[in-house]
């Protein structure tokens, strides 16, 4: 085994190599350090979720006996489970003719949230359930 130098007999080369060998270890133990902490986080954050799933479940539980709903796919939908296109055409046979602006204030009227009006609009039109007298004027089809 070879003696060791003093500090004092190091080459500049030699006190170069050694500090950027301790450079490295100091990272990689920085590093490890970070690695183990974003893993405990990481399980941490994991039984949080489980927890809230559980406790939802319970309350969705509660409301289900008490009778009343759980939000679910249906909850975006408009008033009584009618989709914005069922609703658009019940306004459009109402109304015999109707421009989209008179359309919208009357779906906005009932509480409805038309923002995608001119897709439902679109769509209604290209299945055959709509038809355009104009620029934004329906009737049914």
């Amino acid at each position: 085994m070879p003696k060791r130098k003093s500090i004092e007999n190091l080459s500049s080369e030699e006190l170069y190599r050694i500090a950027r060998e301790r450079e490295e270890q100091e990272r990689l133990q920085e590093e490890e350090t970070r690695r183990e902490e974003l893993k405990a986080l990481r399980e941490e954050r994991k039984a949080l979720v489980a927890r809230h799933r559980s406790e939802l479940a319970a309350l969705d539980r509660q409301i289900r006996a008490l009778g009343g709903r759980t939000a679910g796919r249906a909850a975006g939908r408009a008033r009584g489970g009618a989709s914005l296109s069922q609703m658009v055409l019940d306004a459009v046979t109402q109304a015999g003719r109707i421009s989209t602006a008179d359309l919208r204030a009357q779906l906005e009227g009932r509480g409805v949230n038309a923002k995608n009006l001119p897709q439902t609009l679109a769509y209604l039109k290209r299945t055959g359930r709509l038809k355009s007298r104009g620029r934004g004027v329906y009737s049914p089809a």
